[in-house]
């Protein structure tokens, strides 16, 4: 009687993990499809940019680097045209080439610039830019995962509402990101003396340069939150820290 039921329970539990398969390899697929994108993300930016070496720019990268108490902030450009500035996940700091001409032809100031360093900065600080990583390649699992549990239930339309919850949670979490950065942004860029009326200089710019247009989608499916709030967080930001 002992060796049935332990081999009841022994078939039982092998059946068990074989309902599971669906979820399970989803997740490490994810996982290795995660670790194969860091890789060729890191690759990529290695093979198309190198380090800004700018004497005018320098001082800013040095008033960063003292508020931050390091030796120094090591900024490179990204050789391609779109302005923008991304943390690689070896926590590398990236500027666009495109970002660069706009401070070159007098767009952008230096301590504007200095605000999109020190949010990006931020991202790295408080670990955004490794997890956007996995967040990035591991949606792609959890979208397989969730519909695969939930076509159980609601066949045919499963793999839908996985593809919406998964992208709306996508989108919150790198609004939160994105919040977080430009607090540790602001703070830095306090503490290096420029204040934070650079970054708002720069958000209120930023919808120029980046070429954005009208018709966009509502701000609770964008990836980043819309300026105008992002504008009122910092003011508010700085109205607490003048009263305390």
């Amino acid at each position: 009687m002992r060796v049935k039921l332990a081999w009841f329970h022994g078939t039982h539990h092998i059946m068990h993990m074989f309902k599971l398969l669906p979820i399970i390899l989803p997740l490490v697929y994810g996982y290795f499809v995660y670790k194969f994108s860091a890789w060729q993300t890191v690759k990529e930016l290695k093979a198309k940019s190198k380090r800004l070496r700018d004497p005018a720019f320098e001082p800013m990268l040095e008033r960063l680097a003292a508020a931050l108490q390091i030796p120094q902030v090591i900024v490179k450009i990204y050789e391609i045209s779109p302005v923008n500035g991304l943390a690689a996940p070896n926590g590398e700091i990236f500027i666009t080439r495109g970002f660069y001409d706009k401070f070159k032809a007098g767009e952008v100031s230096d301590e504007e610039l200095a605000s999109v360093i020190a949010h990006e900065l931020g991202h790295v600080a408080l670990g955004h830019s490794r997890r956007r990583m996995i967040d990035f390649s591991g949606q792609n699992a959890l979208r397989m995962a969730l519909g695969a549990v939930i076509s159980r239930f609601i066949p045919g339309i499963g793999p839908w509402i996985a593809r919406s919850v998964t992208s709306l949670l996508a989108a919150r979490l790198s609004r939160k990101d994105e919040y977080e950065a430009d607090e540790y942004a602001a703070a830095l860029m306090s503490k290096a003396g420029f204040g934070v009326a650079p970054q708002i200089a720069m958000f209120e710019k930023l919808e120029h340069l980046t070429g954005a247009v009208a018709g966009k989608p509502p701000a609770w499916l964008l990836s980043h939150p819309k300026t105008s709030e992002r504008i009122a967080a910092l003011r508010a930001l700085e109205d607490r820290w003048s009263q305390s």
